[in-house]
């Protein structure tokens, strides 16, 4: 039965993709889907993704979690390395920033417009197309250079500040200066610059 397979393969809060689960024919699991979130057992997000529906400890109807969705949908999609968080919400994570971004915004091989804009149960998810396809060899490279491209905008510290604390993230991260040379004609000029002045040329060199 589909919901032993659900209920042995999915923790609460996972995302449930219609196109990962087993099925004897797609209408056959379309109603039984159906038949599931009409008793209350799943929740329907939107089409073709549901979760297990389930309380918190607190007693309320507990939520899909993000997070784990943009990780499945858009970071790793089919276990491979798609994508990666950029903007504000990359410069944040990193301490560059102590701005808190009101969005998520991720770059993705699943994008498929330059830009596009989703309300994901009322949180607001912007998705980018990437530069060039994102691999494992390149993912941590090209989201560098996203970040070198915006950093002058975000960045709340002092120049020696800012120094090291891209020293910092380029060791934290591994960067590959060879991926990264390889990549920067992608971007524009200003993220030449900011790697200028954030004392990192040498690196390319």
């Amino acid at each position: 039965m589909v919901y032993d397979y659900i209920v042995e393969n999915y923790k609460n809060g996972d995302p449930i993709f219609l196109s990962e689960l087993p099925y004897r024919s797609k209408d056959y699991l379309r109603q039984q889907m159906k038949q599931l979130t009409d008793e209350g057992k799943l929740e329907r997000v939107y089409n073709g993704v549901y979760y297990l529906s389930y309380q918190t400890i607190l007693g309320t109807k507990g939520k899909m979690s993000v997070d784990r969705y943009i990780d499945k949908k858009y970071l790793n999609a089919g276990g491979s390395a798609s994508g990666y968080i950029t903007g504000l919400q990359l410069a944040n994570r990193y301490g560059f920033t102590t701005q808190n971004p009101s969005c998520y915004e991720i770059c993705s091989n699943e994008a498929t417009t330059k830009q596009r804009k989703l309300n994901i149960d009322g949180n607001t998810i912007i998705i980018y197309k990437p530069v060039t396809e994102i691999t494992k060899e390149n993912r941590d490279a090209l989201q560098f250079l996203d970040l070198m491209s915006c950093i002058d905008k975000y960045s709340e510290l002092s120049k020696e500040e800012l120094r090291d604390k891209l020293q910092k993230y380029v060791e934290t991260n591994r960067v590959d200066f060879a991926q990264v040379k390889k990549y920067l004609p992608l971007y524009q000029d200003r993220t030449y610059r900011n790697l200028y002045e954030g004392g990192l040329m040498n690196e390319l060199v």
